[in-house]
């Protein structure tokens, strides 16, 4: 048995249709939501994107941020 991952738009009239012919025919159909990424994995990808900077004391944090 293969598996084969499709993506619908259930808003609209086709993808509703598309979805009662597959369960109409006896197929498994799961609705899969997309898994949130943690803050570790936001904050790596702030990392390698440059958006991130090192300071040294919280002095020159402060100084940095005009505080």
């Amino acid at each position: 048995m293969a598996t084969y991952t499709i993506t619908l738009n259930e808003r609209t009239s086709s993808g509703k249709a598309l979805i009662e012919y597959l369960q109409a025919l006896g197929l498994l159909v799961k609705k899969v939501s997309p898994k949130a990424k943690s803050s570790y994995q936001r904050s790596q990808e702030d990392k390698q994107a440059g958006r991130v900077e090192k300071f040294s004391s919280s002095e020159e944090m402060f100084k940095s941020l005009g505080i």
